[in-house]
């Protein structure tokens, strides 16, 4: 992938790029093997499926844009050094819909008078700019603004944006009135008259509210949640607990005749999505199986619950909380289907999880020109 704001030095975020995109997949491919045979016994192999590429540019169904400069001509993209605002509306890993958008949500800021927020002085109102895109083409915008000071202006300036783009099916503002290294603060207006935005993985379209969280790589999501149910499937579990669930991906992936599902999450807004996708499914699927989804912290509905028979986890990348993995080797679940963006804390909670061995991995190519990636375990009890 060619990228001149990369050999013009102005963004290296991408650290692989120039890299030959199969040396790249090779090489994490390699590093997930080494890192997952310091956990395996002495005499017991662990089946690697072949890694599952991405295309290397085009891949992003999310900018998370920090907007910059001044209202009159804004940047959208990242901070440098000083914290001034460096414009990456080219840059070419975003999904196209995504991309073509770009310029007329910077038209947006100019004629709402939206200020970006200055991070060296600590004033200004327009921090962020968030688009997630669907494979319907249709888009989520979210307005990260420290106050509602600038809320009437947004407001006043959107049915021009929503005529300029008319795929645009989802606004929300949020509020984050502290000057922090976070995305967004606790509250979230919805401006337009959709609060979901619909996508299709597989055969099932989730409901993704502005604070849901979902993979960065829809064709790449898609993928890992036909592994799971293969997997699952295989082993054929009662029962099926996914902790960490979001919008329900791998629980509804899992659903199936004589098969109780759990979601657990700790965001409603995601619960609410995961059992909005469920009731849209038990209309079309008489055999769907029981399937529900709650919201709390993962570790502690473990700690308070019995085991199902298989337990999936696909974590944020500090991986585990240890009490849940002590809970795992103590229970008598029979199956783990683990799902990580952070090997290193991956091996770590293997090493943690004796009792449960890694039989099958695959590495999933998450993120293209850069070292992070996906890589997904199915752990067998003995």
């Amino acid at each position: 992938m060619q990228c001149d704001y990369f050999d013009a030095g102005v963004c290296r975020s991408c650290t692989l790029m120039g890299t030959a995109y199969q040396g790249q997949l090779a090489a994490k491919d390699a590093r997930c093997r080494a890192a997952l045979a310091q956990t395996t016994p002495p005499g017991r192999l662990i089946d690697w499926l072949d890694p599952v590429p991405s295309a290397p540019s085009g891949f992003r169904n999310k900018a998370k844009l920090v907007v910059g400069a001044t209202a009159a001509a804004p940047t959208l993209g990242i901070l440098d050094p000083r914290g001034h605002g460096v414009d990456l509306r080219a840059c070419g890993l975003h999904e196209p819909t995504l991309y073509a958008a770009l310029p007329q949500f910077a038209a947006f800021v100019t004629a709402a008078g939206l200020t970006p927020y200055d991070v060296p002085a600590r004033r200004g109102e327009l921090k962020y700019l968030l688009v997630t895109a669907s494979p319907t083409g249709e888009l989520m915008l979210r307005i990260v603004l420290r106050s509602r000071d600038l809320l009437d202006r947004a407001l006043e300036a959107l049915p021009r944006l929503q005529a300029a783009v008319p795929h645009l099916a989802v606004v929300s503002a949020n509020l984050h009135p502290e000057h922090k290294a976070v995305l967004e603060g606790d509250t979230e207006l919805t401006l337009s008259g959709r609060a979901s935005l619909p996508m299709p993985v597989n055969d099932l379209v989730l409901r993704l509210h502005p604070r849901s969280f979902f993979q960065t790589n829809t064709a790449i999501a898609a993928a890992l949640y036909r592994q799971a149910r293969t997997w699952i499937d295989e082993t054929a579990p009662a029962s099926v607990t996914d902790l960490y669930c979001g919008v329900g991906g791998f629980a509804l992936h899992a659903a199936a005749p004589g098969r109780a599902v759990l979601g657990v999450e700790v965001s409603p807004e995601a619960v609410d999505s995961a059992r909005t996708t469920a009731a849209d499914q038990a209309q079309t699927r008489a055999d769907l199986g029981p399937v529900d989804f709650v919201s709390g912290d993962a570790t502690a509905y473990a700690l308070g619950h019995p085991a199902a028979e298989l337990i999936v986890v696909n974590p944020p990348r500090r991986g585990l909380d240890p009490q849940l993995t002590d809970w795992l080797e103590r229970t008598d679940v029979g199956y783990v289907v683990y799902s990580s963006c952070n090997v290193t804390t991956l091996a770590r909670d293997l090493a943690r999880m004796p009792s449960l061995r890694p039989v099958r991995a695959r590495v999933f190519d998450m993120f293209p020109q850069s070292e992070h990636l996906e890589v997904m375990v199915l752990l067998a009890r003995g």
